[in-house]
């Protein structure tokens, strides 16, 4: 039987993983749920946020920049829940030729980008097996360490609360694409190193606490567009909460080249993968707040709806559906296949 690649749907984590969760504790205050970036423990009263995701490493994008890349992705599942990343495990299984050398390059930029975010790496395992392979090289957890009430639940999203939107669609894909791929696509000149400069906006974490920090009490969910891109988190934020999104999508901002790197490649942006781009759950209380600190900071952002009673999600008036997989993974694929055979 063929299965679809990527995360697995509300209906396969349901039926097959929810039930099975090992022991029941009262130390988890927030335990697994669909859509939902993280888990909640109370530690003597403290709250410890964990997230567990691969860890994915792109030779093409040079060592340095592969590491910061793929650091930033992890910690961000963290970053959305309020608090700052404060710890790292780290478990990589690596293919046997990835060189001492290499690996050196790698791991320096992984520590420096860490050391930057005020993140410490506390446990791991490091070893070289055979038949594993570039990009899947491994997974990490990632922790933060803070008071409960600082906690903003990824399920939080509350009728009457504005939508607010960073970056906008399909971020992560047009860098990703023009960079592993710069041939591919009719673009050349300024418009390609502009489309490239994309993955550099491909994190989350410093903008997140920009949100947090500003908005503090009335921010009530965020969350990292990853697999599925704009409208896929629009989806799994609102059924994680219970409630219905209405976009206007008007108000989403757009960086530069990602509409002409999207059509020039063919996938849709709204829902490519965009790691960097954030969907925020205000009080309309603070909302001015946080869109003014974001400004400050450069990180575009725009308001672009609100929360309503419901379910889904509407663009525009109209009802949609949510997407099935990741419009950027089959372009990625063709073009990975037609490089290998060059």
């Amino acid at each position: 039987m063929e299965t679809e690649l990527g995360k697995v749907d509300r209906e396969f984590f349901t039926e097959y993983l929810y039930p099975n969760l090992g022991a029941d504790r009262d130390d988890v205050r927030l335990g697994p749920t669909h859509g939902v970036d993280f888990g909640v423990l109370d530690v003597g009263g403290r709250a410890l946020v964990v997230a567990t995701d691969p860890v994915s490493v792109l030779p093409r994008l040079g060592f340095d920049r592969a590491a910061r890349f793929a650091l930033d992705i992890v910690l961000a599942d963290v970053a959305v829940s309020g608090l700052a990343p404060t710890h790292l495990t780290v478990s990589l299984s690596l293919p046997p030729d990835f060189g001492d050398d290499e690996f050196a390059t790698f791991w320096e930029a992984w520590s420096d980008e860490a050391r930057e975010l005020g993140v410490s790496i506390a446990a791991g395992h490091t070893a070289r097996y055979a038949d594993c392979s570039f990009p899947w090289v491994g997974a990490a957890t990632a922790l933060a360490v803070g008071d409960h009430d600082d906690v903003i639940r990824p399920d939080g999203a509350r009728p009457g609360d504005d939508l607010l939107v960073t970056k906008g669609p399909a971020v992560e894909a047009t860098g990703l694409l023009t960079s592993l791929f710069p041939d591919a696509a009719p673009l050349s000149g300024d418009d390609l190193a502009t489309a490239q400069a994309r993955l550099d906006e491909a994190g989350a974490v410093r903008d997140a606490r920009v949100v947090s920090e500003a908005g503090r009490g009335g921010v009530r969910a965020m969350h990292d567009a990853t697999e599925g891109g704009l409208l896929g988190a629009f989806f799994e934020m609102a059924g994680a909460a219970g409630v219905r999104f209405d976009v206007d999508t008007s108000a989403v901002p757009w960086r530069p080249m990602v509409r002409e790197a999207a059509d020039a490649l063919g996938f849709d942006p709204w829902t490519a993968t965009t790691a960097g781009t954030l969907v925020v759950a205000t009080d309309p209380a603070v909302t001015g707040d946080v869109v003014g600190a974001l400004g400050e900071a450069g990180i575009p952002a725009g308001v672009v709806g609100r929360v309503a009673d419901g379910d889904g999600v509407t663009l525009d008036g109209d009802a949609v559906d949510p997407p099935v997989g990741d419009s950027s993974w089959p372009v990625y694929a063709a073009l990975a296949e037609a490089s290998a055979t060059d």
